[in-house]
């Protein structure tokens, strides 16, 4: 067992295995509504031959005010911007090719310029991509297992996915591929992957909606090729729960829900480099929907946990430069939500998000606020003429 563990292939492989034990089983959030961040790639024969010009902008302002020694407060503000050419072969197969740019405000220079290649092929309910995928917020995580700011951090996803969505059911595959290694390298080579599932119970007429949601995350460092001495990591992070809403006929409250999950984190290296094995965590939500916003209060309790591709406000362990090697073996939150979008002209949203959270155990209170632009539009060039 420790062998296959060790492999970097180990991602994939088991990706693939829970699939198919899962079988074949519509679209998650996690706890949070996130639909002004996510564009999923659309397909269909009325886009057959046709010739597009695909635009994704976005601007982010996010200003963590924080004082804790876990998490420290960072401003994150600038743009970036998406155009990419789609080509629609079949009415089943999507082509695209592209260009990311990322501005930091404060700098003159770009903080990245990378190139976008997406395949993307749908059958019936399965959806299969190539490239660059539908990451981040797409993948419907909640945040001690995925981190919201990889919006803007870690945009960008590369490898392959498979997507399967029935009435009843979303699920979504994927892996990572985050950095690759070369002979000589003086690097490890880099993987993550993973498996949300959200299975539908009841769905009535009684506007009552439970669903029951199963997330995975895997990460690998390894390799061997580089010439570096360090050990392979592998980290496994499992969370489960209930997720239950209820839609309301009032004029001012449009919905009540209500979100608990169960998390679980495991070290599975070779070489133990972490100040934990293992670790778990408890995570309740509670929200109202109302006509002015949405608002929600969020507990977290969390025991020697560690995730690394999680929120860093839920971890045992600090990124802080000021206390690197600073743990809290036990950890507790509260946290308030107050969120909304608005629709401008053009297609663009604004989202507001104002998040002030209580530290239990250390009796500190920090806060967040963030205001954010998205905009995505398709335009149509022309339509290619079938060859045949």
């Amino acid at each position: 067992m420790l062998k296959i563990l060790g492999n970097s292939s180990f991602c994939t492989s088991l990706i693939l295995t829970l699939v198919g034990w899962l079988g074949s089983t519509g679209v998650g959030f996690g706890q949070l509504n996130n639909r002004a961040f996510v564009y999923p790639l659309p397909l269909g024969p009325e886009y057959e031959h046709e010739l597009r010009l695909d635009v994704q902008g976005f601007l982010f302002n996010k200003d963590n005010e924080y004082f804790n020694k876990i998490d420290p407060g960072l401003t994150y503000f600038g743009a970036q911007l998406a155009p990419r050419l789609v080509y629609f072969p079949s009415a089943n197969l999507r082509l695209e090719a592209g260009v990311f740019l990322w501005k930091d405000y404060g700098t003159p220079r770009l903080r990245q310029v990378r190139p976008l290649f997406t395949l993307k092929y749908q059958n019936g309910p399965h959806r299969l991509l190539f490239g660059n995928i539908e990451g981040h917020l797409h993948h419907g995580y909640i945040e001690p297992m995925f981190d919201f700011e990889r919006v803007i951090t870690n945009r960008l996803e590369e490898g392959v996915q498979y997507k399967l969505q029935t009435p009843r059911t979303a699920l979504d595959a994927w892996v990572n591929w985050q950095r690759q290694q070369y002979r000589f390298s003086n690097f490890q080579e880099e993987v993550a992957g993973g498996l949300s599932v959200e299975h539908t119970l009841l769905g009535d007429s009684a506007k009552w909606l439970l669903k029951l949601p199963f997330q995975f995350t895997a990460t690998h460092t390894g390799g061997q090729l580089d010439t570096i001495d360090k050990p392979l990591q592998t980290l496994f992070n499992v969370a489960t729960g209930v997720r239950l809403r209820r839609v309301l006929p009032g004029k001012w409250v449009q919905a009540v829900h209500f979100d608990g999950y169960g998390t679980y984190f495991h070290d599975y290296s070779f070489t133990y480099l972490l100040p934990y094995k293992r670790g778990t965590g408890l995570y309740l939500n509670a929200g109202l929907d109302t006509r002015l916003s949405d608002v929600q209060l969020a507990y977290w309790q969390g025991s020697r946990y560690i995730s690394p591709l999680g929120g860093r406000l839920y971890q045992s362990v600090s990124v802080s430069t000021a206390d690197p090697g600073y743990t809290e073996q036990q950890r507790q939150l509260l946290i308030l939500r107050v969120l909304r979008d608005y629709q401008l002209p053009g297609k663009v949203i604004l989202t507001t998000r104002f998040e002030p959270l209580y530290d239990l155990n250390n009796g500190l209170f920090d806060f967040s606020f963030a205001l954010y632009l998205n905009f995505n539009q398709s335009f149509l060039l022309t339509r290619l003429k079938n060859a045949d």
